[in-house]
């Protein structure tokens, strides 16, 4: 039985005594509170006028004794509901209307000048009585914005426009002959928690940005701490033949070094986790041990942490915090999907692209083979590690930029030519080249505080704190698919940050009519349902 009309029996009672006559509107000043307060456990407007169709058929039945033609119907039923609401709100105006008094001052309805029609509703009087209009249309009726029967009407007429936005669902429900108190704003209201609405236009989920870890803006020697990604592929030259020539592919391993921003290229010929492991090799013979490695949750990266043996610290587990090791190397994954939360790195990867574009666009490196691809790419370094890291000052006592490579080769750019020192000897000399190198990286370090560090204090975007998605809230997921066809699911887990804020959920769905069990960044998310 449905839900919403199973106690109709109960309510019989609480109506027969209230009907006077169970074809026309109430005649009592003020209906029961029993009665109207019971219209809030119906959610659609159709439910509630098939319940209170049925109630007054029913009442008709046993008052007249006749089983068939005392059907009420729909537009009777609507009536009787509304003119029941309007003596409860409006019980102290349809007092004064019919007793000829004027409507106090102090009334919502005072400026619509109400009046009764000949069924006991209440409608608005205005000015537009002489206009050859039907009456629904010159005189619609009035129904309290705040009571529940207005949402109840504006999410009808909102359904019946397939889920329009405010302009057209005020226009339906004026259409309709209903004048709602405060109706602009009920609409925005409705329509704000629409779940349908929702999933057609709702926004994703955002969240404050987050502080900046510890190994980003901690002074440490180059590429202790360091982001990795791969990106590619080229098409490269392998050998000749007579025929013309064979090809293969070429992706390259980004290394960059989360503090100074420096940048270190690898030629991987595979995107398999024994290519990735030389170029790790490789790297680290070149530019030192290093402490953290951050990166996406690719699969090459997570098969290359089981056979280097690394510790690995999933972002997913709580006890991450607790990892803290003295030593060793930790690889520390993204949320999988969440390429934001690795910007220090794939910001990289974008310059890179540019400047590569711009070689490639060359006729001499259009047919290129793995020498002038790796030539290319140490050409490319030198040029990002060139960069400035700070706004170029135009002051004269200021005149050298901060770059990367002021750290990593410990020269300026104008130190092409060496300085002179005069007759000097060879103690003096190295003595004072050691001097000059310390005083290069002094100098790095000092800028790197006074003008680089302040400039990742303010946040970009993602200013101000949103409420966090709960345990049990209802999301859709985003895919890479029609909107349509995104997957509603429930949220299981919710992994709070620091600063106690969600930027990370585990939810479970249906996947191919079987429960999967995902973890995501709310940025994937759009909220639908809220415990």
């Amino acid at each position: 039985m449905d839900p919403d009309i199973c106690d109709l029996d109960t309510w019989q009672s609480d109506v027969e005594t209230y009907l006077s006559d169970v074809t026309s509107a109430p005649e009592s000043e003020s209906g029961p509170k029993s009665i109207v307060s019971r219209f809030e456990r119906f959610s659609e407007w159709s439910r509630l006028v098939h319940a209170f169709g049925r109630l007054k058929t029913r009442a008709r039945q046993q008052k007249t004794r006749k089983m068939t033609d005392v059907l009420v119907t729909f537009q009777e039923t609507e009536n009787f509901i509304i003119s029941l609401v309007q003596h409860d709100v409006y019980s102290d105006e349809i007092r004064c209307i019919r007793s000829y008094k004027p409507i106090p001052r102090g009334s919502p309805l005072q400026s619509l000048g109400p009046v009764m029609d000949m069924e006991g509703i209440l409608r608005v009087g205005g000015r537009l009585n002489r206009l050859k209009l039907d009456d629904f249309q010159k005189n619609p009726v009035i129904i309290s914005g705040s009571h529940h029967i207005a949402t109840l009407l504006v999410r009808h007429h909102h359904q019946l426009l397939s889920h329009q936005g405010r302009h057209l669902t005020e226009g339906a429900v004026r259409s309709a002959g209903l004048w709602i108190t405060g109706g602009k704003r009920l609409v925005s209201s409705v329509i704000f928690s629409c779940v349908t609405c929702k999933k057609l236009r709702g926004k994703h989920a955002v969240q404050q940005m987050a502080d900046l870890p510890a190994d980003r803006i901690e002074p440490a020697p180059p590429f202790t701490n360091v982001g990795v990604d791969v990106f590619g592929p080229w098409q490269i030259v392998t050998r000749r033949t007579r025929g013309g020539s064979a090809s293969s592919k070429r992706w390259a391993v980004l290394f960059t070094c989360l503090v100074t921003r420096a940048i270190h290229i690898e030629i991987v010929d595979s995107l398999s986790s024994s290519a990735f492991i030389n170029a790790v090799r490789r790297f680290t013979s070149i530019r030192g041990k290093v402490k953290i490695f951050r990166s996406d949750r690719g699969t090459n990266f997570l098969g290359a942490t089981d056979d280097l043996q690394i510790d690995t610290i999933r972002v997913e587990d709580d006890s991450m915090k607790k990892f803290l090791y003295d030593s060793g190397t930790k690889w520390i994954f993204n949320p999988p999907h969440s390429s934001h939360f690795g910007g220090a790195w794939e910001r990289m990867i974008g310059l890179v692209r540019k400047i590569l574009d711009a070689m490639l666009m060359e006729p001499s490196n259009r047919n290129i083979t793995h020498d002038i691809l790796c030539t290319l790419m140490a050409e490319v370094t030198t040029i990002v590690n060139s960069r400035p890291l700070t706004p170029v000052s135009s002051d004269p006592d200021s005149p050298f930029v901060l770059t990367p490579n002021t750290l990593l080769t410990q020269k300026h750019s104008s130190d092409s030519d060496s300085p002179e020192f005069g007759n000097i000897g060879l103690k003096d000399m190295l003595k004072s080249e050691w001097k000059r190198v310390q005083g290069l990286a002094n100098q790095f370090w000092k800028r790197w505080k006074s003008d680089y560090l302040h400039l990742l204090q303010p946040r970009r975007k993602w200013k101000q704190t949103e409420p966090n998605i709960n345990e049990g809230d209802i999301v859709l997921l985003k895919k890479d698919s029609p909107r349509n066809h995104w997957p509603m699911a429930v949220v299981l887990k919710t992994f709070e940050s620091d600063d106690t804020l969600v930027r990370k959920i585990q939810i479970k769905l249906s996947r191919n009519d079987k429960p999967a069990v995902l973890v995501r960044p709310i940025c994937q998310i759009i909220p639908l349902l809220s415990v």
